[in-house]
């Protein structure tokens, strides 16, 4: 499956071959929560912070309660020089999943 080639291709640092094979899972299936994850987390391997965010965005719409994908989308926003946003999203993911790394990037006192 193309699937977990592109775990395997991002696991590989190939995030540009991981997101080629996602594209091809993503349009037969475009429903497939994880697949849009997977890419969302290659295009940010990439450095393309802005299909990332798109990814990342969609993954919320379906999944609110996703504490990685908040994460996710808060290093995006970090990374895009955007604090604000990254700041909320870094705590709705702590609130949701309090692991020290969630806590520690939304600034919480653990």
């Amino acid at each position: 499956m193309d699937y977990r080639a592109a775990e395997q291709l991002l696991a590989a640092r190939d995030p540009r071959g991981a997101v080629r094979l996602l594209d091809s899972v993503i349009a037969a299936h475009p429903e497939n929560t994880a697949a849009r994850l997977l890419r969302a987390r290659a295009f940010f391997a990439a450095a393309q912070l802005r299909p990332a965010e798109l990814e990342f965005e969609l993954v919320l719409e379906r999944e609110p309660d996703n504490a990685f994908a908040h994460f996710a989308l808060a290093r995006t926003h970090q990374r895009a020089g955007r604090p604000g946003p990254a700041r909320k999203h870094f705590r709705l993911a702590a609130a949701l999943d309090p692991k020290p790394e969630y806590l520690e990037a939304a600034a919480f006192e653990g």
